[in-house]
């Protein structure tokens, strides 16, 4: 499996980090989610196309950016 890594748009906080988790983490066949507040940044593990991740981004509550 291959390691994708997106940049969010709007995250301010741990509670920003904890819902794009969250989220993110419940689509089937990911293996692994970080969420990196100081950058920014979402990565993941796994084979999965970007309209899925950024319809999950969203449901959080935010975009990629």
């Amino acid at each position: 499996m291959s390691t994708y890594a997106y940049a969010v748009k709007g995250m301010t906080c741990d509670h920003c980090v904890a819902a794009v988790t969250s989220e993110v983490s419940r689509i089937e066949g990911i293996s692994e989610v970080v969420v990196d507040l100081s950058r920014g940044t979402l990565a993941f593990t796994g084979e999965i196309p970007r309209e899925t991740i950024a319809d999950a981004v969203e449901e959080a509550g935010y975009q990629l950016a």
